[in-house]
């Protein structure tokens, strides 16, 4: 009983973690985008297409945070004391984001340039920790039994600065296709060429990345390239591949809805690969699930709340995408 609860909350927390990174992900990438549209009309307008659905997005890492501390606590206390720097910078960051939301389109127009920065500068930090946290979890962490017994700068290494970089590059994408899928007319023009140069840059770093990662620890490469694992990995990197090219022609085509549904593909399949790379370990490179479980009883008290709680949360999730769909044009503002 308490394994399958396990890979259940397992399940749940890799689901919510992969709904935060491809909902907030996007409108993030609007923030990291911003400096790429200089006039008043073209930044009320990018802020426009998420400001609707902005804060739903984040219940998804309210959520995978509190699973992760509900089923395996032991994970949580590691993850956080490892990451307690970059993961303050990131709510920082969001900080700043949030309520640059809020404030900006309250403000006379001489205070306005504050807000955009206060926008830019706070999407750009929650990404860039985003991704160094990542880069840290997937090196590893220094573990002495149940506890962290590494240092506070620990996270801060090669490896995770350009992972940090790689997700400002794959949010920008997501930001650049939602804007195509978004917008209309010169606004549009620009998010397509923005767009073929970061499909590129983003192909790019998913090679860099996927050499480096079985470098950085033995363990992952050999799951990589022992058989017959191989054979079953090898679909990753030419669906990759794949991918890329169609969504190249699908810009050059200039369709609309596609390319997002390719960057989506594209990060689902890093995403998928960063699951490859450490199951079934919560905390690499050696706690598992189970070690890190906490006790069956209390991993099924929580999964009640949780059962009931998602199809709520997938349920207005939806219902707003649904209500705010369509194009946003200059002049239809957020209230």
């Amino acid at each position: 009983m308490g394994i399958e609860l396990s890979v259940i909350w397992a399940i749940i927390i890799l689901f919510g973690v992969m709904m935060y990174i491809v909902m907030d992900g996007f409108d993030l990438g609007i923030g990291i985008l911003y400096p790429f549209f200089r006039q008043k009309e073209e930044r009320d307008v990018l802020m426009n297409t998420v400001a609707p659905v902005w804060d739903g997005n984040e219940t998804w890492l309210v959520l995978g945070g509190a699973g992760l501390l509900a089923a395996f606590p032991l994970a949580y206390a590691v993850i956080l004391s490892a990451l307690y720097l970059p993961l303050t910078f990131m709510l920082i960051g969001l900080v700043f984001r949030g309520v640059a939301f809020e404030f900006r389109f309250k403000a006379l127009e001489h205070e306005r340039h504050f807000w955009d920065k206060a926008f830019i500068g706070g999407s750009v930090a929650a990404t860039f920790f985003q991704g160094a946290a990542l880069g840290a979890y997937v090196q590893g962490f220094a573990v002495d039994g149940a506890r962290f017994s590494g240092g506070p700068m620990d996270w801060l290494t090669p490896f995770s600065l350009f992972t940090g970089v790689g997700l400002l590059v794959a949010y920008a994408l997501l930001g650049s296709t939602w804007l195509i899928m978004k917008t209309e007319g010169a606004l549009q023009a620009r998010a397509y060429r923005i767009a073929r140069v970061l499909v590129w840059a983003m192909l790019a770093t998913i090679a860099i990345i996927s050499i480096w990662s079985p470098l950085v620890d033995a363990r992952i490469a050999a799951r990589w390239f022992s058989f017959p694992n191989m054979v079953w990995f090898a679909p990753v990197p030419l669906l990759v591949l794949a991918c890329g090219l169609l969504m190249l022609r699908a810009l050059a085509r200039q369709e609309q809805a596609s390319p997002f549904v390719y960057t989506l593909a594209l990060v689902f399949l890093g995403y998928s690969g960063l699951g490859i790379s450490i199951w079934p370990n919560v905390v690499p490179p050696g706690i598992t699930i189970w070690d890190a479980a906490a006790p069956p009883q209390s991993q099924g008290f929580a999964l009640v709340g949780a059962l009931l709680i998602i199809p709520v949360i997938l349920m207005y999730t939806v219902w707003s995408y649904y209500v705010f769909r369509g194009k946003v044009r200059i002049g239809e503002g957020y209230h």
